[in-house]
């Protein structure tokens, strides 16, 4: 049998792929090249808006042409979903269609924690070390896809780290749901987890001091600022590993609507996380999750959302817009409704915002020392590549370079 995955949304659906991937390898399956017909397709599914949900069920139909006569598997958190409303009669009618035309492939128990990283691109490494979410914010289906929160111990994810740098990855990007909340099925941290993989046995070996040149380098991919404690931020202002690169989520700047919205944090925390962060990192790059458009969002949130957002010293903003998802407990509030239209200007708003931010955030360091990991993939007569404060550099293509630090002036 000869197969393709075709992955959609975050980076723990890339590294689950990858581990089902090389699973069905292991067992003599044969992956198929770029353009060819596989006998069996498997799509992984977002479900995070309802964007994510269109766009899911484009690429089945897609991949049903392309790929005729083939079994076609949906698996990831679009199909959990659909699975528990077929139970309940509650599916739209474009995803009974989806349900009629296609199998299920569900590797995963939503009780227990199935490890997964990716090993597709030999330069990064996306490890899995937490699953699920217990938080139930009023806009999220995400508990119900994913379940509850979940993790395996230090111990293996030390082990797998460690079988990524042995294979030759460089920089290992930790992924989850709600990685923050890591120990909760075994009683350990996540303090403890940075701690083990600031240790890890590395494989590589160079010949400039490490304290110049790092052999790996680990990023945290999203970690909310409720569980982003001040002793976090001190261990990776001091680490040898650890990149200045934070993602936190914010997703509104009023405290109105992150009461609304049932988040665990005000307004006052995140801007104390972000401020001890630039305190003791001026260098580190911030990056935030931003949603518009929520219910109950007002004129006036809105532009007390704006006026926060503009006052902080973060780097770049990820940006949604809020669409009803079913089985929410914000569809059950009365509450104001923002209007299509207006949530696209909010968007658009926030965009610019966060091109300035960016921009700013690059001018601020040319001219600085840096360490940059070259990458593979090649656009023209260039290669590029990403310092340790995710700052994206480009150079002339040179083989030799490819998965290698190198200090350079930004």
């Amino acid at each position: 049998m000869n197969f393709k995955i075709v992955t959609l949304g975050c980076k723990l659906n890339f590294a689950e792929s990858s581990a089902l991937g090389k699973v069905l390898q292991s067992r003599g399956h044969e992956r198929v090249k770029t353009g060819e017909v596989a006998d069996v397709v498997i799509v992984n599914t977002c479900t995070v808006t309802d964007t994510a949900d269109h766009k899911d069920r484009q690429a089945i139909h897609r991949l049903k042409r392309e790929n005729p006569g083939a079994k076609i598997f949906v698996t990831g958190c679009y199909a959990a979903l659909l699975r528990g409303r077929q139970s309940t009669n509650e599916l739209s009618e474009a995803d009974q269609r989806i349900l009629e035309e296609i199998d299920h492939l569900m590797p995963k128990d939503l009780e227990r924690f199935t490890p997964a990283y990716s090993r597709d691109d030999r330069t990064r490494c996306f490890l899995k070390v937490q699953d699920g979410c217990n938080y139930f914010c009023t806009y999220c289906t995400i508990p119900y896809a994913r379940g509850r929160s979940r993790n395996p111990y230090i111990k293996d994810i030390v082990a797998q780290a460690e079988q990524a740098l042995a294979e030759g990855a460089k920089e290992i990007i930790l992924t989850g749901v709600n990685i923050g909340d890591f120990g909760r099925s075994t009683g350990e941290s996540f303090l403890d987890l940075l701690k083990a993989l600031d240790q890890l046995k590395s494989a590589s070996s160079t010949s400039v001091s490490e304290e110049l040149v790092p052999s790996y380098r680990v990023r945290i991919s999203s970690c909310e600022p409720n569980l982003l404690s001040d002793e976090i931020i001190d261990f990776v202002a001091h680490s040898r590993h650890f990149a200045p690169h934070f993602h936190i989520p914010l997703q509104s700047g009023s405290n109105e609507v992150l009461r609304i919205m049932h988040r665990h944090y005000t307004r006052e925390l995140f801007a104390e996380r972000v401020q001890r962060i630039k305190t003791l990192m001026p260098q580190a790059f911030i990056g935030v999750d931003c949603m518009v458009g929520v219910r109950g969002e007002t004129d006036a949130c809105f532009e007390d959302y704006l006026s926060f957002i503009e006052s902080l010293p973060v780097s770049q903003l990820h940006v949604f817009t809020y669409s009803e998802r079913a089985h929410t407990r914000m569809l059950e509030m009365d509450l104001y409704v923002v209007p299509m239209s207006e949530r696209e200007r909010r968007s658009q708003v926030l965009h610019a915002i966060s091109e300035q931010k960016l921009a700013t955030f690059y001018s601020a360091h040319r001219g600085e020392q840096a360490t940059v990991l070259w990458e593979s993939k090649k656009s023209g007569d260039l290669m590029s590549g990403f310092t340790e404060n995710y700052i994206k550099l480009s150079t002339p293509f040179d083989k030799s370079k490819v998965n290698t630090f190198e200090q350079v002036v930004i």
